[in-house]
């Protein structure tokens, strides 16, 4: 479908979220989010659509730290090994739990871990034989705030204390339905606000990279699902995103995320944050893992109406895989523009501007300097704090109710409630005005375009992924990459090909000491000390 189309059905789309969100029917009560008839429609839906590739025509290799350790395996990996009787779930399955209990006390990642049911789920793919979808017998962390049948879903909070859904999320349904297996729920920031800690502040999960220094930022409130996946405890993971948990955290432990456009993923059974701004999506090892996460959770959802009447999504797995000519060089899939801001150096400018250098050496690849427009700052900055009305609409109960349930995140809904009306349709003439200063302004220059931050893509619902690209002191550094409505695949044909000719995404962190002890005391020990987060410190850095 062409780009312009694709405008149009974006614009249209975008139009009626904002709408639903005046009329009131934007979402039902998060207690209430689904039903069972959304996850049978949701299995249906994907049953009945061709997503699953053939992974050796699509020419994965696999590499030997795969073959040594399974838990170094990418998802994709883990798949070829399995098709090829090379490794069976339960061996894949018994080696991640293995790491979730001699390691986790100390990560922190998981919220739940549902080792028995993973490795019931393990024995039935390896005794059913052949595949029944691309993620059979697959390990995945899913974020604690989607709907999980008969595993508490929590979502950090006290409010979600005692919730245990009887189905689950759309997205969870389609991953369970392509065959794979939850290993547990992942840790996250409280209501999805912040990086992962307790109700009342304090840190929990860590960034994989430096387990003994929990004051490093571990990116967002998608903290335990990635944590998971840099920690090889799990081999991908789903997460949220309403300012930035699926990309800063990949950026900031090593992985490749890919948050879609708005409507890719049903938003359906995952607690809400902001109606306008949450997006499911994966946070992978690789950009074919992130392609093959979102081949099968994407797809419409007659019970989330974002999803309805988009473009039929591309071959995401194609797209994924690098072009390399006979003489082993490697490609572009199509030429691609890809735009330049000029603050895009910041402070990284060894690692970033090296980026630049291998980048603009692929074939097809046309780097073009872009210039914001004057007013860029205020309309992705100020205007920005129209999201903290959104989130206190739906708990408005819980407010009125008994405010201690929000904890260390309190500050920001009470912010949400002094947000005037005028103050939010202001705030919305300024999004119109971003998404055409966007559209019409900077993507008319270029097919991608490199970003500072997950703003303003992530304000609109445009696509944009996350890789690495280096290390920084000792840490992972990253880039973000904004796109056009519905053109995930032109994201992953660039993240792919960069991927092809280098290896920093196949970097994994050194495993913490293990504790002497393991099992909830040793968490309790692992966790003593830690910083605790104020409510101003929670605020500031809030989704």
């Amino acid at each position: 479908m062409s780009r312009a189309v694709n405008r149009r059905i974006f614009l249209a789309g975008s139009a009626a979220v904002t709408g639903a969100v005046v009329s009131g029917t934007a979402l039902a009560p998060p207690a209430a989010a689904v039903s069972p008839a959304s996850a049978r429609s949701a299995e249906s839906a994907k049953n009945a659509k061709p997503y699953v590739p053939d992974l050796d025509a699509a020419g994965i290799e696999v590499r030997d730290a795969a073959r040594r350790d399974p838990t170094e395996a990418t998802l994709a990996e883990a798949a070829v090994l399995m098709s090829r009787r090379k490794l069976t779930s339960t061996t894949l399955v018994e080696a991640y739990l293995d790491r979730i209990g001699t390691y986790d006390s100390t990560y922190q990642a998981y919220a739940e871990v549902t080792g028995e049911a993973a490795l019931a789920a393990a024995r039935k793919a390896d005794r059913s034989g052949g595949r029944r979808g691309v993620l059979t017998g697959i390990p995945l962390c899913v974020k604690d705030n989607y709907f999980t049948r008969g595993v508490p879903t929590r979502c950090n909070s006290l409010i979600f204390a005692d919730l245990v859904p009887d189905h689950d999320a759309t997205a969870v349904a389609r991953l369970t339905a392509a065959g794979g297996i939850v290993l547990g729920k992942g840790q996250m920031g409280p209501l999805a606000t912040t990086r992962a800690t307790t109700p009342n502040g304090t840190v929990t999960t860590v960034n994989a990279w430096t387990p003994d220094n929990p004051a490093t930022d571990p990116g967002g409130s998608s903290t335990g699902p990635a944590c998971a996946v840099a920690g090889r405890m799990a081999s991908s993971s789903i997460g949220t995103q309403t300012g930035g948990s699926i990309v800063l955290p990949s950026n900031r432990q090593n992985l490749t995320g890919l948050k879609p456009t708005m409507g890719r993923i049903s938003a359906y059974g995952v607690i809400p944050l902001s109606y306008t701004r949450d997006h499911p999506g994966p946070l992978a090892r690789d950009a074919m893992d992130a392609a093959l996460m979102l081949a099968v959770m994407a797809g419409p959802d007659a019970h989330d109406p974002r999803t309805l009447g988009l473009p039929g999504l591309p071959d995401l797995v194609r797209a994924a895989t690098p072009v390399v000519s006979r003489g082993g060089a490697v490609r572009m899939r199509r030429a691609t523009r890809i735009g330049v801001p000029a603050d895009f150096l910041g402070t990284e400018t060894e690692v970033r501007g090296a980026f630049l250098d291998r980048l603009d050496a692929l074939s097809g690849v046309t780097l073009v300097d872009i210039t914001y427009p004057a007013d860029w700052a205020l309309l992705t900055g100020a205007f920005n704090d129209a999201r903290l009305s959104e989130r206190t609409e739906p708990f408005r109960h819980w407010l009125r109710e008994d405010p201690t349930l929000f904890g260390v995140s309190l500050l920001s809904w009470l912010q949400g409630l002094m947000l005037s009306g005028d103050e939010w349709i202001t705030a919305q003439r300024a999004k119109n005005h971003l998404l055409r200063e966007v559209l019409d302004g900077v993507m008319s220059r270029c097919d991608v375009l490199l970003q500072t931050g997950p703003v303003p893509f992530d304000i609109l619902g445009l696509p944009e992924i996350a890789f690495p690209v280096g290390f920084t002191a000792g840490l992972p550094s990253g880039v973000i990459l904004g796109g056009a409505p519905y053109e995930e695949d032109r994201l992953l044909e660039v993240a792919a090909a960069y991927q092809a000719v280098t290896d920093w995404h196949t970097r994994r962190p050194a495993d913490p000491a293990a504790p002497a002890a393991s099992g909830p005391s040793a968490k309790r020990a692992a966790g003593a000390g830690r910083p605790r987060l104020t409510a101003e410190e929670a605020a500031s850095r809030s989704a």
